[in-house]
């Protein structure tokens, strides 16, 4: 694979990263060649006349107003991308994810894909982007944010992963649901038959 800051390179399979040099208008051959069929367009409002879709009519293009700046909220960004490139791979096809350089914005979008995806840890997506582009260096804020949405995915993950009977119980005995008050009770007299015993061995 060749690292090259011009160029773009496949993170995942089917899931690229690159600047916005490798989606101008005279790269369409070599974009239809890798087979992309959906780009991520990062930019702000003052890059519009230079980084635009510029093949409509070829490819599935989500375009997205962040500026590169530690104060940006680019969290409110992840469950848009994520979809998209979900509803991308889906279908058997290849996403590219550019800004300007691929550096900062366009790296952040996919290091958080990686770590909801896979549940990656940030350090553990980072390093597994940074292998495959040697360029990329999110700004501090963007690590910030990346590093907060641990705990934000991971809590997803566990509500995910409990069984529809698990949730149900809890809500059902939370709410004061009948049966939950009998259930109370007896553990309450489970627990004085605890004390009891344990004053009598005391």
């Amino acid at each position: 694979m060749t690292f090259c800051v011009r160029c773009f390179q496949e993170i995942l399979p089917g899931l690229f990263l690159g600047p916005y040099s490798a989606a101008m208008k005279s790269k369409l051959p070599i974009l239809e060649r890798q087979g992309i069929t959906h780009i991520v367009c990062v930019r702000q409002d003052i890059e519009a006349n230079f980084i635009k879709p510029n093949f409509p009519h070829s490819f599935r293009y989500l375009v997205l107003d962040i500026a590169d700046n530690p104060v940006e909220n680019i969290i409110r960004f992840f469950p848009s991308t994520k979809e998209f490139i979900d509803s991308c791979l889906a279908t058997g096809g290849k996403v590219l994810v550019h800004g300007n350089a691929g550096i900062s914005r366009s790296a952040a979008l996919v290091i958080a894909y990686l770590m909801e995806t896979f549940g990656m840890k940030y350090r553990d997506a980072f390093s597994h982007v940074q292998e495959r582009r040697f360029c990329i260096n999110p700004n501090v804020g963007f690590v910030h944010q990346l590093q907060e949405y641990e705990a934000i995915y991971l809590a997803k993950l566990t509500i995910k992963m409990m069984s529809p009977m698990q949730l149900g119980r809890s809500f059902s005995i939370q709410a004061g649901m009948p049966g939950s008050r009998k259930r109370s009770l007896e553990e309450d007299d489970d627990f004085g038959a605890m004390q009891v015993t344990a004053a009598q061995n005391g």
